[in-house]
């Protein structure tokens, strides 16, 4: 009997790190791209070192805004440790992009004919936990009465196949604009923001997973942020931004006329 094909090793880090799982404030905060790690077993998939700290492989800058601004709410957060390029989280692993053949114009060679267990292992040791330990989480605190406000954190590149991306940052959103309409308003206010609505991505069933299932789904108030990379590249960018976001998020809550109480299932 052949033995089943693990990927991890046993002295690899989990998949998710979890911060304040009980903390105060109403707002859960997920880092789905957080990380760029590759587990040992898979090598550098085919890519130099250049290749791998750019962003087809993580969301640069992402992390450490998720973390300031757990800090600064007390709100609980989750860190997916591994590349999108192993397995995206934020893909459903069903669909070809969960595994990414070729990202913007660079083709992935450790992802070119995977046999059919080590794509599932993918899923199994990375994608499943990490979203297992969001539903847990999220589950408890609802049944020990906190809120949950689901906020994504996300960063993006200021050029894209040779197209510059004028925003700062990107407010996005899918069936349910109750969050996100309240941060557009407030971010505007601020005045010295290009805030791109739906900009540069959109949301949907069929390119994201945990706006949909996680907020969507729950029926949890929820909104994604997308940060341009530029101004999160350095650690005083990342705390800017995480208290820029601390003070939209708060006032949002309170333009929502109760909806800090964080209506769900």
């Amino acid at each position: 009997m052949t033995e089943r094909y693990r990927l991890l090793q046993p002295d690899e880090p989990a998949p998710v790190t979890m911060l304040r799982e009980n903390g105060n404030s109403p707002f859960f905060l997920a880092c789905d791209h957080a990380g760029k790690r590759i587990p040992e077993r898979l090598g550098d998939l085919g890519l130099s070192a250049s290749d791998r700290d750019r962003h087809i492989a993580w969301d640069i800058g992402a992390e450490n805004v998720a973390r300031h601004l757990s800090d600064l709410l007390d709100a609980a957060l989750a860190i997916q440790n591994y590349s999108r390029l192993v397995i995206d989280c934020n893909r459903d692993p069903r669909v070809p992009e969960s595994i990414a053949r070729v990202s913007e114009s660079t083709a992935i060679p450790g992802n070119h004919d995977l046999m059919p267990d080590h794509a599932a292992a993918r899923a199994e040791e990375i994608f499943h936990p990490y979203h297992n330990r969001i539903v847990q989480t999220l589950d408890r605190r609802h049944s020990n009465g906190l809120p949950n406000v689901l906020i994504a954190i996300h960063s993006f590149t200021p050029v894209f196949k040779g197209k510059s991306r004028p925003w700062h940052v990107g407010v996005l959103y899918n069936r349910d604009t109750r969050l996100a309409n309240s941060v557009m308003r407030t971010l505007e206010a601020h005045g010295d923001l290009c805030v791109g609505d739906n900009e540069p991505y959109r949301i949907s069933d069929e390119t994201d997973y945990t706006i949909p299932v996680h907020g969507e789904q729950r029926g949890i108030v929820h909104v994604e942020f997308e940060i341009r990379q530029d101004l999160i590249t350095e650690d005083a960018g990342q705390i800017a931004w995480a208290e820029r976001l601390r003070d939209v998020l708060m006032e949002s809550l309170i333009r929502l006329d109760g909806a800090a109480a964080g209506p769900e299932l």
